[in-house]
């Protein structure tokens, strides 16, 4: 600070305050200290600024995603908000691993972060996360912790599944099968209550002969739909899957046996995964679980609690049904 005063001829306080913005400086005066901090390569100790204002402007993001498939999008957009209010982010991966979590969490602690948000590639319930006397604000996105107090935002499985089904019942489906994953799965439960519900809701069975859960994979998809149409007295004409990759390899399946998609089975996904959906011949009707909504409105609730609002609970964002090929016959 001594050397950028110097080089643009000014005190050191008023240096100090042409680089906070804060003072009343001339426009030209500003300018002659900021071009002299930028010839001199200064930047100012922003720990030393997070002490005086007991704000770092940071926040840190514990992830379990290592794939990123759910984590990014939702971090991509959380940044976007926080960064309009000058509020960086520190990002680690926990892998799962609770000593590896605790180690981060110990690194983000040390670098006196404003707030916290927890994600991870599951919705499941899982520890809080133990911050020393739970003054900081945390945040579960995508995520849920085993306590009451906890504010968690997910998006509505429930309601995306009952989307979907509505949907297939709508296109005049009558005989619709469920194809899912594991059913240790929280999202899985909740993913074929709403489709039985839509069911009954429309008059409809909801009968087990239609439901099958198994790996989250193509193959599984695939395996599914032989078990289901190999001697089959009554065949499906409608494949809800519990997420993208089911529905594609579902959907091969289905091609391979000569069976026409959408005419004769129409089939919608799970999560809206481009790389699933698009890729897929016919492109895929898919869920999604709009996973950048989720991380603006994690933003918006950093920035309140950070300035002393509260919350807690849990909230569920609704789902959209994006409709492409595979349940459309009007779509070339």
């Amino acid at each position: 600070m001594r050397d950028v005063a110097q080089r643009a001829g000014v005190s050191i306080g008023t240096a100090s305050k042409a680089l906070n913005d804060n003072g009343r400086l001339k426009a030209d005066t500003r300018t002659r200290v900021i071009a002299a901090a930028q010839e001199l390569g200064f930047r100012p100790n922003s720990l030393a600024q997070s002490l005086h204002r007991t704000r770092s402007m940071t926040v840190g993001v514990l992830s379990t995603d290592s794939f990123g498939r759910f984590a990014f999008p939702i971090i991509e957009a959380l940044e976007e908000r926080l960064a309009e209010q000058g509020i960086a982010i520190f990002m680690c991966n926990a892998t799962d691993d609770p000593e590896r979590e605790k180690r981060h969490l110990d690194q983000l602690l040390g670098k006196r972060i404003d707030g916290l948000l927890v994600t991870g590639r599951r919705m499941d319930k899982r520890p809080p996360v133990a911050v020393p006397g739970q003054t900081m604000p945390v945040i579960y996105v995508f995520s849920q912790a085993d306590d009451p107090e906890a504010l968690c935002l997910l998006p509505d499985d429930y309601g995306g599944a009952r989307l979907a089904v509505e949907h297939l019942i709508g296109l005049g489906r009558r005989r619709i099968a469920h194809i899912t994953g594991p059913e240790s799965f929280e999202a899985v439960t909740l993913r074929h209550r709403g489709y039985r519900d839509a069911l009954t809701t429309a008059g409809l069975s909801a009968s087990d002969t239609f439901f099958r859960k198994g790996k989250w994979s193509e193959a599984w998809g695939r395996e599914a739909v032989a078990d289901l149409f190999d001697d089959a007295a009554e065949m499906p004409d409608a494949l809800f899957c519990g997420n993208d990759q089911i529905a594609r390899g579902a959907s091969d399946a289905l091609r391979e046996r000569g069976i026409d998609v959408p005419g004769q089975v129409a089939v919608v996904g799970f999560d809206n995964w481009d790389v699933m959906t698009l890729a897929a011949r016919p492109p895929l009707s898919s869920v999604d679980m709009n996973l950048r909504e989720l991380g603006r409105l994690a933003g918006e609730r950093l920035i309140s609690m950070i300035a002393g609002e509260r919350f807690k609970g849990v909230e569920r964002l609704p789902c959209s049904l994006f409709v492409r090929q595979s349940s459309d016959t009007n779509q070339s």
